[in-house]
């Protein structure tokens, strides 16, 4: 999946952008803004980037799972190196394997939490002057056709690159949560 991102001073203008491409068959789950005026792109109506994926909360967590695994390991190694399991048994050790493992993960995750998705820090400079990120993850040569016809003629809005990521599965998951939602009473 490719992912296109835009820098534009105006939360109207990426309103009309959203409402273009979601009319030319881009679900909403794929467009997003990123903003410090989050009460304007709100009253806009744009579909802004959620807080867990403003910080970096779920990759230093599970960078720091890593660590933790490791540390469950040595635990368990040195217990079955030592003669402690014959007498005290292996559910000590096992416990304070799976404590260990879940407070490294924590901390990582509280660490994340209070840095920017590595996605955005590029970003952080025109952020910090008001202007807004709008970014599009585009599946297909015929979305990044879409994408291209919509964009053309808007010199408003300026190319701030693109990368591969892979959230087809996030993507996915939300768009059938919406269809079920919009199926159910």
């Amino acid at each position: 999946m490719n992912r296109h991102y835009y820098i534009g001073d105006d939360l109207a203008v990426l309103h009309t952008v959203e409402k273009a491409l979601m009319d030319q068959g881009i679900t909403r789950h794929q467009v997003h803004v990123l903003s410090h005026d989050s009460a304007g792109a709100q009253q806009q109506g744009l579909h802004q980037v959620s807080s867990l994926m403003r910080n970096d909360a779920v990759r230093s967590a599970a960078k720091a799972s890593l660590f933790g695994a490791m540390a469950a390991f040595l635990i368990l190694f040195v217990a079955a190196m030592t003669a402690l399991p014959a007498t005290v048994g292996w559910v000590p050790f096992v416990f304070l394997a799976i404590v260990a493992l879940g407070l490294i993960t924590w901390e990582g995750g509280l660490r994340g939490v209070h840095a920017t998705n590595q996605h955005f820090r590029r970003f952080n400079d025109a952020l910090a002057r008001g202007r807004h990120v709008m970014y599009v993850d585009l599946n297909g040569t015929e979305q990044e056709a879409v994408l291209a016809r919509t964009i053309e003629n808007l010199p408003e809005l300026e190319s701030a690159g693109s990368e591969q990521v892979t959230t087809d599965l996030l993507i996915n998951v939300e768009n059938g949560v919406s269809r079920f939602a919009k199926w159910g009473p």
